[in-house]
């Protein structure tokens, strides 16, 4: 019987889980390492890196952090939660079952885009996802938006405050309004309705689009905007928890507790402005309370 059992091994789950390893319980976190956090290349808002910092850096550290203070880490994929008057049970891809006195749910986000050519390596570097995080990179940039209909021509309405050579590239053709079209076109955003072949990069520096048709198109800069993320709140849902319209899970904002008791929730599946910054802020809250629990 764990302490506590943590699902989710990115930011917010691993400042947790460091924070519960410093109170000395005994603490399991799963993982199945797929987490957007691993995506990110180079997160440039966190203080102490002002070159940035990926991801996986972050994630890899923190591991053996938490390890130092003999934290269990787990690899897998928690299909089931149950709760007890006593304690929760969890059941797992594998078929393995495990017991925790608490739960922390920091299972996180998965944003949804295409899997093009080139993407991958220059998220964070040079392609973004989140304006509030990243719109100084792109600063008086060629910038293209890759996304579809109103969403990605909102983001290039978005991104105006920092740059004015713009163009917004609708990859899946989804409908975009007229008014949301005017609005383009008075802020001089060039509109593209086609698909994406490849990006063309070096060293995640992204240089090229290359559209399906063969056209190329030269940029510094590209920014996604597809919507209908993946909010990985399916175990809060089982488990009777308050979740939003958009499916983010509702905490108390003290404490980061749901609606169930000594049942835990941080990071970016809960409804907030999804920065690692903020995740790693809530991990830790929601651990001090865990701890309180548990005195």
């Amino acid at each position: 019987m764990y302490d506590c059992v943590i699902v989710g091994g990115g930011i917010a789950g691993l400042q947790a889980a460091i924070q519960l390893g410093r109170y000395q319980h005994r603490v399991l976190v799963i993982d199945n390492e797929g987490g957007r956090s691993r995506l990110c290349k180079s997160y440039h808002n966190i203080l102490g890196y002002p070159d940035g910092v990926s991801g996986e850096y972050l994630r890899q550290k923190g591991r053996e952090h938490a390890e130092g203070l003999d934290v269990v880490f787990e690899n897998g994929k928690v299909e089931t939660v149950e709760k007890t008057e006593q304690h929760f049970t969890l059941q797992t891809d594998k078929g393995k079952e495990i017991r925790g006195k608490r739960i922390l749910l920091a299972t996180g986000v998965m944003d949804r885009f295409p899997k093009l050519e080139g993407l991958i390596p220059c998220l964070g570097l040079s392609v973004y996802i989140c304006p509030d995080c990243d719109g100084y990179e792109i600063n008086g940039k060629k910038t293209a938006v890759i996304g579809s209909g109103n969403v990605g021509a909102n983001m290039a309405l978005t991104l105006t405050y920092w740059t004015k050579n713009i163009l917004y590239i609708n990859h899946e053709k989804q409908p975009v309004d007229k008014e949301v079209l005017q609005k383009l076109e008075d802020h001089n955003i060039k509109y593209i309705e086609k698909e994406i072949h490849s990006l063309s990069a070096s060293n995640g520096i992204l240089e090229e689009i290359n559209l399906i048709n063969k056209e190329k198109i030269s940029v510094e800069k590209g920014f996604l905007a597809f919507g209908g993320n993946d909010v990985r709140s399916s175990l809060a849902d089982q488990l009777g928890a308050e979740r939003l319209e958009n499916k983010h899970v509702v905490v108390d904002p003290r404490s980061k507790m749901t609606t169930v008791k000594h049942a835990w929730a941080a990071g970016d599946v809960v409804a907030h402005s999804e920065q690692a910054a903020i995740a790693m802020g809530e991990g830790l809250q929601a651990a001090i309370w865990i701890h309180k629990s548990l005195m």
